[in-house]
């Protein structure tokens, strides 16, 4: 039994390594820098809790947090609603269904950058296809990234495109977990297709929902990538979240110590909304 515990540290050694080094010791620091002013040049002051009272006083930071919440509304919901329609659709006994879940994964693992570099080009304003069928129609253009309106709206669109089909493939994995056995007995009993998904298919797959959410929230709280290629936080403000300002206040302007401040908020909103759909799932029960 020992050697076999030796030899599992051996295996989980790499991981723990890079665990300690990429992970832990990053947020340990960031801790820290969170007390100084610092911009990677010069030696470190210590500050205190000055970057912790400037982030309460801090506008952009209140601009961006609700830029974020509200991108987070914008996502959140149809990532739930119809990847689990289209799982259960997915589910059923249908031509090229196989083909259909392959060409569903294909946004979720283009790279962050491609997707935001095609989506420019359809969304662009003089020559984007989106903009040359509004005009054919007589209802455009739009000026999807360059609106303060549409802007933010545009790039959650693109978010649910990419992330899509990869909480479709966590939820019919969860349908398929599903005995038939269970559709039998209810269609036995008289209940309805509705009344069967209702009654059997949502409660089994809470389970699946609470996960879908977690790494939902964890992505949108996050973006980042598309953000900054399709419109870098513009127009003016308006697609400015929290990792887009923490981005620019540590790496661009060279304040590490309120850039390490803004990356605890981040951390710590992010936290509470895991820890509410966890809680609000539960009371379910």
């Amino acid at each position: 039994m020992k050697s076999q515990g030796k030899v599992a540290a051996l295996f989980l050694l790499p991981y723990l390594l890079v665990f300690l080094v990429f992970r832990f010791g990053p947020s340990v620091a960031g801790l820290f820098i969170g007390f100084m002013k610092w911009n990677i040049v010069g030696d470190a002051e210590f500050a205190g809790l000055n970057n912790f009272r400037k982030l309460l006083h801090d506008p952009i930071f209140w601009v961006s947090l609700k830029n974020t919440l509200l991108f987070l509304l914008l996502t959140l919901p149809p990532l739930i609603v119809f990847s689990l329609l289209v799982a259960v659709l997915l589910n059923q006994k249908l031509r090229f269904r196989n083909a259909v879940r392959t060409i569903s994964i294909i946004p979720y693992v283009l790279i962050p950058a491609v997707v935001g570099i095609i989506w420019n080009w359809l969304y662009d304003n003089n020559f984007g296809i989106l903009n040359y069928y509004l005009k054919a129609a007589g209802l455009g253009p739009v000026e999807w990234l360059t609106s303060e309106k549409w802007a933010l709206l545009s790039i959650a669109i693109v978010t649910v495109w990419s992330f899509l089909g990869y909480n479709m493939i966590l939820y019919l994995a969860g349908l398929q977990d599903i005995s038939a056995d269970l559709y039998e007995a209810a269609k036995i009993d008289g209940a309805t297709g509705a009344q069967a998904f209702m009654r059997i298919t949502l409660p089994l797959l809470k389970p699946i929902t609470s996960m879908v959410i977690t790494l939902t929230l964890i992505n949108t709280i996050q973006i980042f990538d598309q953000i900054f290629v399709m419109t870098n936080g513009g127009p003016g403000t308006a697609t400015l979240t929290l990792v887009q300002y923490l981005y620019g206040t540590a790496f661009q302007n060279y304040n590490l110590g309120y850039g390490s401040v803004l990356g605890m908020a981040t951390l710590l909103i992010l936290i509470v909304f895991v820890q509410i759909q966890s809680r609000l799932l539960k009371l379910e029960d």
